[in-house]
């Protein structure tokens, strides 16, 4: 199922193979519009390492309890041609300019998370 012009939902469903309840459609829905947004701007394929997490998942990694990921509302992405600094620069911009949503904003070694829980997060 496409979600936008360049994402489709199979994209976000857990790295587990579970797939994306259906009640979380709407969120994802809204993140893949966002990183639409992200997408034109670059003009380059963004690769999307991590979206929805399952609770079970998310914990083997280790990842937060109250993570945007549990929700459809967050994704860890890569621009090829970008380092996760200037793609979190990118987001902040777009963010400033109120093309995209406000939200989380996190720069790690290798990806850039993003996502769209409604108030500004950094780290």
């Amino acid at each position: 199922m496409r979600l936008t012009k360049n994402f489709s939902l199979s994209e976000f469903d857990c790295n587990d193979g579970t797939e994306m309840p259906s009640e979380l459609l709407t969120n994802v829905l809204e993140l893949a519009e966002n990183l639409q947004v992200l997408r034109d701007f670059v003009g380059v394929p963004i690769k999307i390492n991590s979206a929805y997490r399952s609770l079970r998942y998310n914990a083997i990694i280790g990842g937060s309890k109250s993570s945007q990921h549990l929700f459809a509302k967050a994704a860890d992405v890569v621009i090829e041609s970008k380092s996760p600094e200037q793609v979190a620069n990118i987001i902040k911009a777009l963010i400033l300019e109120g093309k995209m949503k406000q939200g989380g904003i996190g720069v790690y070694n290798t990806f850039t998370h993003y996502d769209i829980r409604g108030h500004k997060a950094r780290w």
